[in-house]
């Protein structure tokens, strides 16, 4: 952290100018100093910055600053192709890649107004899935660490490893994974994949186990994250939280049971609830999401059908390796899809998906052409990050890093 006094920066700088600090306990402040938390900085992962004006420790003004990871997202969406768009995604939560293909496959699938394979849709639930518990591990295992746990960082790193295996085996890739096409998905199933997910679950279910042992009644733990951070139902909803957020504050919407899609009504699994909206609750909201993605897992890979992973249409999907070595039309279909690209019929879509941080959304215009008019992203992250200077206030420094690991902002997520 890097301190500075208002000499050295202008009360416009500050973020929050000392003549209208909000009201605190301790009196007026006479002398703020402003802390800049991040972004060079282990918990704030070296992207987000937290501006605070102090008094004494006490965070009485509070300004989030993005930006550190700006890539123009959405402006580069707009100037390539729609199926190049696919690793882009990869990069907006790049610690759940495989989330953000499924939303953005999905919103151009419903502009085009097709429909893939019934086993390209359990595939995509499995992947997601997979992906959805190893955003967990990772934000636990992290905000943990944040506060000094460091033995329940390897816990949750351990199953996570053995997560990313699965997804490099499935896609070639470890962590920018762009498995999905618009159309279904790249590859299917491996041989093996159900023994590597059943290995996976065993180091999971120990995982979880002994996160729950070391943590959740470890006094140190709860010191610093009950009745820490706390958000309200109406604030959350203010703020347009959704995801774990949302749900810790006591709100149950989740995209797959209010908007469901890909058989997730089919499944059997609950949508866990928090009572205060505090640290503690959003910690332990995710170790209950973990156990219910294992559940729609388990009876995904049970009611998976045979059948094609990508839909056979010349104009959307590539044609087999073996119809473009072997036939003139299959030739002919690869290099008019490659060279003149998908064309959605003139229109807008938007279409959302439950990512592992709440709602991830695409609005998608198209004018007909290969490349898309225009794309808007509502990411989690973005909205998340806003709450960030209302929660500070009132709290610690020390509180400010347990909650802004509550919150596991992704970076890639607010490039705007």
């Amino acid at each position: 952290m890097e301190m500075h006094t208002k000499e050295t920066e202008s009360e416009e700088d500050l973020g929050t100018a000392p003549e209208n600090l909000p009201d605190h306990p301790s009196g007026s402040v006479e002398h703020p100093v402003t802390v800049n938390i991040g972004p060079a900085h282990p918990a704030t992962h070296g992207t987000l910055r937290l501006k605070c004006t102090l008094d004494g420790e006490v965070i009485v003004g509070a300004k989030a600053e993005i930006g550190y990871l700006h890539r123009g997202f959405e402006i580069q969406c707009e100037q390539v192709p729609y199926q190049h768009v696919i690793p882009f995604t990869d990069r907006l939560n790049y610690v759940s890649a495989c989330m953000n293909n499924t939303g953005y496959c999905k919103a151009v699938e419903k502009l085009l107004g097709i429909q893939i394979p019934e086993r390209a849709q359990y595939i995509r639930v499995l992947v997601d899935e997979l992906s959805r518990i190893a955003d967990h591990l990772v934000c636990n295992g992290v905000s943990a660490l944040d506060l000094g746990g460091l033995t329940n960082f390897w816990y949750a790193f351990y199953p996570r490893e053995k997560i990313y295996d699965i997804l490099q085996k499935l896609s070639g890739a470890r962590l920018t994974n762009a498995y999905c096409r618009i159309g279904g998905v790249v590859y299917d199933l491996y041989p093996g994949f159900e023994d590597d997910l059943a290995a996976t679950f065993k180091e999971l279910d120990q995982g979880i186990t002994a996160m729950l042992k070391l943590l959740q009644r470890n006094r140190i733990f709860n010191d610093r994250v009950r009745d820490v951070g706390i958000v309200s139902k109406e604030t959350a909803l203010s703020y347009g939280w959704t995801g774990p957020l949302l749900r810790s504050s006591g709100v149950p919407y989740d995209v797959r049971k209010d908007e469901p899609y890909y058989h997730y009504d089919e499944f059997d699994w609950e949508v866990p609830t928090g009572e205060k909206g505090d640290c503690w609750d959003r910690f332990f909201i995710r170790i209950e999401e973990m156990r219910q993605s294992m559940k729609i897992i388990q009876q995904a890979l049970a009611r998976i059908p045979d059948g094609p992973i990508l839909i056979r249409d010349p104009r959307i999907a590539l044609p087999p390796k073996e119809e473009v070595y072997n036939s003139i039309e299959g030739l002919i279909n690869q290099f008019k899809l490659v060279f003149e690209g998908i064309r959605p019929p003139v229109g807008e879509v938007y279409s959302c998906t439950e990512a592992a941080n709440g709602e991830l959304g695409f609005y998608i215009v198209s004018d007909g052409s290969k490349t898309p008019y225009r794309v808007k992203v509502r990411s989690p992250s973005f909205l998340h990050f806003a709450a960030m200077e209302t929660i500070a206030q009132g709290q610690y420094i020390a509180d400010a890093v347990a909650i802004l690991g509550s919150l596991n902002i992704i970076a890639g997520e607010l490039d705007r």
